[in-house]
């Protein structure tokens, strides 16, 4: 799911399924609250301790892949409740419990975000509240409520196989969750999706379900006397991937500000770029791509006209297409290598060297080009057709572009760009 500004946090129309994840965990939440009302609360000090954490956490999370906000402290503090066990604790909260605390303690945490107009999403911090009521619920299931940690191997292998299992319940939970979004938001299969959602999960998921398992762990042996030392490693990881999100944003700025420079010269219309590389997203989830060559598809739809800057004269409206096969070819070269120069764009740069390369030429008889080129010349010339200016029909520009299945454009990518406009893609 892709992030919502501030102001639509609460779009109904933009959150789609999300509703249902929403009024899901608020419904678990409230059906929790009631049997935790009747059977009342267990150890008050360490519900309050970890309700804290886990807002403190959802206070301070943050955007780092462009699909969901992260909230490192909140999900380890809550995965650490949900499998809690003594000698610290001489009654461990109950399944209903856990929910409450995670629940009510995620809403205290996103209102001052929604306040302070920062980015929100309640969908994301509601998945992350289901995933942590699967994991109490399975870890609950496994290990008998008497079972705690007393020093012995006999009790620290299943209450540590136990953990694993919870976080590896939640994560999956998530994932599964997660590529259910994805295939509603961005069209992406759901195969795809799902692997996706994985391997995130196996990257940056388990970061923080192991420091629940440790928080936890150590809770249970220390009592809250461990938790601020436990969390310092949790802060390291929140510092650690804010610092990676830094980067990725001045990264996608910098790219952006070089992808302006042929608008502000002329040689494309204002916005041609973005509309170029908006289809070409597009088209790449469709086709199932993964994250990472999607977002380098992105980066080449937006400099695919670059080289273009090393021409004579600027084409009328940025309409590329009107120059000659060579010329193009010429200019994609040429922006190739000045992608390059950058020292870290080279698989960027792959694909604009390649990107006005006829297909019966080109890809249909080299794997070696990348399917991404092909993408950023049918999204081009589509945009060229129906962009601001151009007067052609969604309709029409796929008639035309029809005519160069097989010979300019690649069969699959005109199959998916046709996809993409029968659902209604419009600029």
């Amino acid at each position: 799911m892709t992030a919502q500004d501030p102001a639509d946090g609460l779009d109904v129309r933009r959150m789609g399924s999300g509703v249902v994840i929403v009024v899901a965990g608020l419904g678990v939440g409230l059906v929790s609250a009631v049997l935790t009302a009747r059977e009342g609360v267990s150890e008050w000090a360490f519900a309050l301790t970890f309700g804290a954490l886990i807002a403190i956490g959802e206070m301070v999370q943050f955007n780092v892949d462009r699909s969901r906000n992260r909230a490192p402290i909140a999900t380890s503090a809550a995965l650490a409740y949900a499998m809690l066990r003594g000698p610290s604790l001489e009654t461990p909260p109950s399944v209903a419990q856990i929910i409450v605390v995670t629940t009510l303690a995620t809403m205290i945490g996103i209102c001052p975000r929604a306040i302070a107009g920062l980015r929100w999403d309640i969908v994301v911090s509601s998945r992350r509240a289901l995933s942590v009521a699967c994991t109490a619920l399975v870890f609950s299931a496994v290990i008998p409520v008497d079972l705690g940690w007393n020093g012995s191997w006999r009790h620290a292998a299943p209450l540590c196989l136990a953990m694993l299992l919870g976080v590896l319940t939640a994560g999956v939970v998530d994932a599964l969750v997660g590529a259910g979004q994805a295939t509603e938001t961005e069209n992406k299969p759901f195969p795809a999706a799902l692997r996706d959602e994985l391997t995130v999960m196996g990257q940056i998921g388990m970061a923080m379900g192991l420091g629940g398992v440790l928080l936890a762990a150590g809770t249970s042996l220390l009592g809250l006397w461990a938790v601020p030392l436990v969390v310092v490693p949790l802060l390291l990881t929140q510092f650690a991937f804010r610092r990676f999100a830094s980067a990725q944003r001045t990264y996608r700025t910098t790219v952006r500000s070089m992808a302006r420079s042929t608008e502000i010269a002329g040689f494309s219309s204002p916005g041609q770029n973005a509309r170029t590389a908006t289809l070409a997203v597009a088209i790449g989830n469709d086709l199932g791509l993964t994250p990472s060559r999607v977002e380098a598809l992105e980066y080449a739809a937006l400099l695919s006209g670059v080289g273009q800057l090393a021409l004579a004269d600027p084409s009328p409206g940025g309409a590329s297409l009107l120059r000659t096969r060579e010329e193009r070819q010429r200019a994609a070269a040429i922006g190739a290598s000045v992608i390059e120069r950058s020292g870290v764009l080279d698989h960027v740069a792959e694909i604009v060297r390649h990107s006005n390369d006829p297909y019966r030429h080109g890809r249909a008889n080299d794997a070696s080009i990348p399917v991404e080129s092909g993408i950023v010349n049918v999204a081009l010339a589509y945009e060229q057709l129906v962009g601001e200016g151009s007067g052609q029909t969604p309709g029409k520009a796929m008639e035309s572009i029809g005519l160069g299945i097989g010979a300019e454009y690649d069969p699959i990518v005109v199959e998916s760009l046709r996809r993409i406009v029968g659902r209604g893609f419009r600029f």
